[in-house]
């Protein structure tokens, strides 16, 4: 295939979980021709208005907002305000494309994505969108009958999309996640001060940090950490519980266990580990799978549709994950962790088992396709 230079708009973010993908797509993109043009737009106040410049691309942002669903003055304020901004995100769009002239559009869901993409089809522009979750988004399956192509993450996505245009390309996920070698694991465990001769369990609940996976943690810490003897952890608590939980540690002799609000080689992080404990976001899911590790979810509750249980669900089935439920993570997700770190014959199971589920050249699968689409 000829890969020809090209306009590209690529539209979403709201979360790690969407502008990952985008990027290692707008970086493929890249790869394959070094002059084609990208336009990222997202949702103004966002995160990927400051992150998706830090990697070198170009953004710009849309009014948009999103329903807020718990019931406080603020966020009915806000909801009033949404059909307003999604109009007003729509005309933004339009005038965007206008100057820009892509010759395709990408979504990767989030609140930017359906007015860029509604546009984009109206006006008659190719579309692209990709769907990392198990259990199909609003913004996507809004958006499914419109585009040409649907790349996808799991199977049996017939359920939302037409079957003739889904693509079962994976997540593009960090090139650094790949299977490890031993060599890996040992400059790990230097970087964090571990030892090679002890078991080691990753617990990371994302950049914000997981207010239940630090409760499970602190409840197993209080009640004397039983089960941890030659366990060392290291423990993502996330920015905006860090406070919170310095003041727990303080005072506390316990060197196994080292926490931290951000990991920023979480490849070498992952390399070290024996057990990774995690929410199911659709990227965390996916590096998983492509560094074969041995996981224990958590699905988080508090996203639309369940849709992190889906994902989790989707390596259990398959025998190459552990599930524990949201609500009895506080007295049962610390000793599934102990009791898998110790079980190397059921690691090397589950690692076997989600290797195999691994897509590694999602970005490059989902590259292909636009110029396909193009080439029509």
């Amino acid at each position: 295939m000829e890969y020809r230079k090209l306009r590209v708009i690529i539209s979403g973010g709201g979360t790690g979980g969407h502008i990952f993908p985008a990027v290692s797509i707008a970086r493929k993109l890249m790869e394959v021709n070094p002059e084609t043009e990208i336009l990222f737009v997202g949702a103004e106040g966002k995160m990927e208005m400051e992150k998706v410049p830090r990697e070198g691309f170009r953004i710009v942002g849309l009014p948009i907002v999103g329903l807020q669903r718990q019931l406080t003055l603020r966020n009915i304020v806000n909801d009033i305000q949404v059909p307003f901004k999604f109009v007003g995100s729509i005309a933004r769009a339009r005038r965007i494309i206008k100057e820009f002239k892509p010759e395709i559009a990408v979504g990767v869901g989030g609140y930017a994505s359906a007015p860029l993409l509604m546009a984009a089809t109206r006006m008659k522009i190719p579309a692209l969108i990709q769907e990392q979750n198990g259990f199909a988004g609003l913004t996507n399956k809004m958006l499914g009958n419109k585009v040409q192509s649907i790349c996808v993450a799991y199977e049996g996505m017939e359920r939302f999309f037409p079957a003739d245009k889904i693509v079962m390309s994976g997540n593009p996920i960090r090139p650094e996640m790949h299977p490890y070698t031993a060599e890996d694991r040992l400059e790990g465990l230097r970087l964090y001060g571990f030892s090679p001769e002890k078991k080691h369990i990753l617990i990371v609940g994302g950049s914000l940090g997981s207010g239940t996976l630090n409760n499970a943690m602190k409840a197993w810490i209080e009640a004397g950490c039983p089960g941890g003897e030659d366990v060392e952890i290291l423990w993502q608590c996330g920015k905006y519980y860090k406070k919170g939980i310095d003041a727990f540690m303080e005072g506390r002799n316990l060197p196994a266990i080292k926490h931290s609000d951000f990991i920023s080689r979480m490849d070498l992080a992952y390399a070290m580990a024996d057990v990774i404990v995690s929410r199911s976001g659709a990227s965390s899911v996916s590096e998983i799978c492509a560094t074969a590790k041995a996981a224990v979810f958590v699905p988080s509750p508090n996203v639309a549709e369940d849709h992190q249980t889906h994902n989790a669900m989707a390596l259990v089935r398959k025998d190459a994950a552990l599930l524990v439920k949201d609500a009895d993570a506080a007295s049962k997700l610390m000793p599934a962790a102990l009791e898998l770190v110790r079980d190397p014959e059921r690691i090397a199971s589950l690692e076997r088992n989600a290797l195999a589920m691994a897509l590694p050249d999602a970005a490059m699968t989902i590259v292909d396709e636009i110029y396909k689409i193009l080439a029509k």
